[in-house]
């Protein structure tokens, strides 16, 4: 029996908010609830043709534990009966949500299934799962450390030594920060985030109602002074503030379905899944695997660079998309037109249906067709996702 087409027929996430900033009054599990409603409604379809939720979140500690997947639909207005579950992909989380719905809707298994993800790097700051107490040795055992030669993985080592093996100096790193902050503050002028963003509303510090649509990390003031002056992370190093994604609360996802559930429910699509892999390599410089997991991607889909008309590759730090644009022999012009996680921010398990929303809505913008997504993960792991805008 031929597999069904994936479609990807509603796409949201929330403007990002910033480490104890705009969104950080929010339950993480309310963000995510309030996410799988605008999707809803946004495909116009009742809620009890969803047949799961895939929710990707990393620090799954705290407030974000417990399984947040499930304490998210309970949160929504979907019914209690949708089913749910969490997955940890590292920054790669509702990506891999987004493949594994797009697998379950083509092989006729389920016909409607969201993939989204949400982190509140406020609330639930990074490495909370970590408890030193509970071991001498931490998450890598000793037999893993003496297989690699490090005591532990580090993705800003990795970044450093992309840096070093490319030769990205600060002033090249620096160039590309700012342009991801321009082209951010551009966009947002220009409305181009207007159709993909969920309102949420929120209470200021000064006790007024009013609804979140900005991401609040953007620099509408960047300049190459203003970059420039920031200080390095590491003595001897190239990375600064300015240079690495920045900490972010929010929610994203996609609601994916196939032929029989576009005729059943009277959907329209906003994109067509083309092709999808996941590949793995070395877990020290660890971030340098979208160049390759890209160079399969495009292999087995019998594609070539220029066949893709926009690329989004996550700026986890500036060395990662600066080494893929080397490699592939990629156009610049194509890559995070609207600024990427330098600017927007980068919440962890949102990252990736929040690339994909930002992907598909510029496409379908832009009158264009094949969109590709990728992004380096924990443990030298990488998604790649390409799209056909319809």
């Amino acid at each position: 029996m031929a597999l069904s087409e994936a479609y990807i027929v509603a796409a949201t996430r929330t403007a990002g908010g910033r480490r104890r900033g705009r969104l950080s009054g929010w339950h993480p599990s309310d963000l995510a609830g309030a996410l799988l409603d605008s999707l809803v409604a946004r495909a116009g379809i009742d809620g009890a043709a969803v047949e799961d939720v895939i929710l990707g979140c990393v620090t799954q500690a705290g407030e974000q534990s417990l399984h947040i997947g499930r304490s998210a639909v309970l949160s929504s207005s979907l019914p209690q009966s949708v089913p749910a579950v969490t997955i940890d992909r590292q920054c790669g989380s509702s990506q891999q949500a987004l493949h594994f719905a797009a697998q379950a809707v083509m092989s006729g298994a389920q016909d409607v299934v969201i993939a989204c993800g949400v982190e509140s790097m406020s609330r639930v700051p990074m490495g909370l799962a970590i408890v030193p107490e509970s071991s001498e040795v931490g998450p890598w055992s000793h037999k893993v450390q003496e297989r690699f030669g490090v005591r532990e993985f580090s993705q800003f080592g990795g970044a450093e030594m992309i840096a070093q093996k490319y030769g990205f100096n600060r002033e090249r790193l620096d160039a590309f920060g700012l342009l991801s902050q321009q082209r951010a503050a551009a966009a947002t002028k220009a409305g181009a985030f207007a159709a993909e963003i969920t309102p949420i509303e929120i209470v200021t510090a000064e006790g007024k109602r009013e609804m979140h649509v900005i991401d609040e990390g953007i620099r509408f003031d960047a300049t190459p002074e203003s970059i420039a002056g920031v200080k390095l992370l590491v003595e001897g190093g190239t990375l600064t503030a300015a240079t690495s994604s920045q900490v972010c609360d929010g929610a994203s996802g996609v609601m994916v379905v196939n032929e029989r559930a576009l005729k059943t429910h009277g959907l329209t699509p906003l994109a067509r899944i083309h092709a999808m892999t996941v590949t793995a390599g070395d877990p020290v410089i660890m971030l340098e695997e979208p160049v390759f997991a890209t160079q399969r991607a495009l292999e087995r889909a019998g594609m070539k660079i220029d066949d893709i008309d926009l690329y989004e590759v996550n700026e986890a730090f500036a060395p990662v998309p600066l080494a893929w644009l080397e490699v592939l022999g990629a156009d610049p012009d194509r890559l995070n037109v609207y600024g990427g996680a330098i600017a927007l921010g980068h919440p962890l398990g949102a990252s990736g249906t929040k690339l994909m929303t930002t992907l598909v809505h510029a496409l379908r913008a832009r009158g264009k067709r094949y969109g590709l997504q990728t992004m380096c993960e924990g443990g030298g792991i990488a998604n790649v996702t390409i799209v056909e805008a319809l």
